[in-house]
């Protein structure tokens, strides 16, 4: 019994603090899941890259300011935003969460957060995958800063230990960082992202030597036609929400750095190969983790504000 006790205020207690809720919306408008649902699911029959885009969304608005949709906000004259920085100039989606917030605004305004939007919309687009269906806690409220200074998130050449001081901060374990990595299994990677590993590794004018052989053919093939073309990060099921994305990593076949040294390094091998052969296993924590860093720095209650506009502070 006391175990079970520690193990409930352990896990529900931040979300209790947090004051986010399952269903936190079925007073004030009823159809906002469903409403969110139904754009996502009319994105994803066109393209189904939209999942591994939305993932990347959500992922860089809760590292920076936390899940408050800092990243949808567009710079002004006076302002430059985090869409602008480096690492967000490939994000994309935000027309898609901007027609759920249309949608959202025309059947109960100034209610729904664009911070519930990219997380709920994030959960959708990975069950349309053939991923994990999970409850997500709402209640998010949205930021009103957005600074392009303020972007400092954790890149595809760090180590597995350098990555994980930034999953750390966040209040997030070696565990979860392995496996919302593991969303790269439908994840796609621009060739400058990795195109050192393929010819000049380290200077060495070799490949990478932890990169399998084909894989390297394979990549120059893609990577030598048109400009910064991509790549996809699962080799084999690219579209699918799946563990094979960890097979593949434990087979020399990492796309990125980090990805590689996923399987490779001591503190985070044991945890891959546990993915690799137990495909059960990885969704039930991959929802569990994303439901985990859907909690980072959120905010709730009157603080912050309902955007009209994603886009744009009221």
């Amino acid at each position: 019994m006391k175990i079970i006790f520690v193990l409930y205020f352990t896990i529900l207690l931040p979300l209790a603090l947090a004051q986010l809720k399952v269903g936190f919306y079925k007073t004030s408008c009823p159809r906002a899941e469903s409403i969110v649902k139904a754009a996502v699911q009319k994105r994803f029959n066109t393209d189904k890259s939209i999942t591994a885009a939305l993932l990347r969304m959500h992922f860089h608005d809760c590292f920076v300011r936390g899940c408050d949709a800092s990243i949808l906000i567009d710079s002004t004259n006076q302002s430059r935003s985090e869409k602008e920085s480096g690492p967000n100039l490939t994000v994309r989606g935000y027309e898609l969460i901007d027609e759920a917030k249309k949608a959202l605004e025309k059947v109960c305004p100034s209610k729904v957060s664009c911070a519930d939007i990219i997380t709920l919309a994030t959960r959708d687009s990975v069950v349309l995958a053939g991923g994990p269906s999970y409850d997500v806690p709402t209640g998010r409220r949205d930021g009103r800063v957005s600074n392009i200074n303020k972007v400092n998130l954790p890149g595809p050449s760090l180590s597995v230990s350098q990555a994980f001081q930034s999953f750390k901060d966040k209040g997030l374990t070696m565990d979860d960082m392995v496996t919302l990595l593991g969303g790269h299994t439908v994840g796609v990677a621009h060739c400058f992202f990795f195109s050192g590993r393929l010819t000049n590794f380290q200077g060495t004018g070799k490949p990478d030597p932890s990169m399998d052989a084909g894989l390297v053919t394979t990549l120059k093939g893609i990577c030598g036609n048109g400009s910064n073309p991509t790549a996809f990060l699962d080799q084999g099921t690219s579209f699918s929400f799946d563990n094979e994305f960890y097979r593949q990593i434990r087979g020399k076949k990492g796309v990125m750095k980090i990805d590689q040294e996923l399987a490779d390094d001591r503190l985070s091998s044991g945890i891959v190969s546990r993915f690799a052969s137990n495909a059960n296993l990885f969704r039930t924590r991959f929802a569990q983790a994303m439901v985990k860093m859907g909690n980072i720095q959120v905010i709730v209650g009157n603080a912050g504000e309902i955007r009209k506009n994603c886009r744009v502070i009221n």
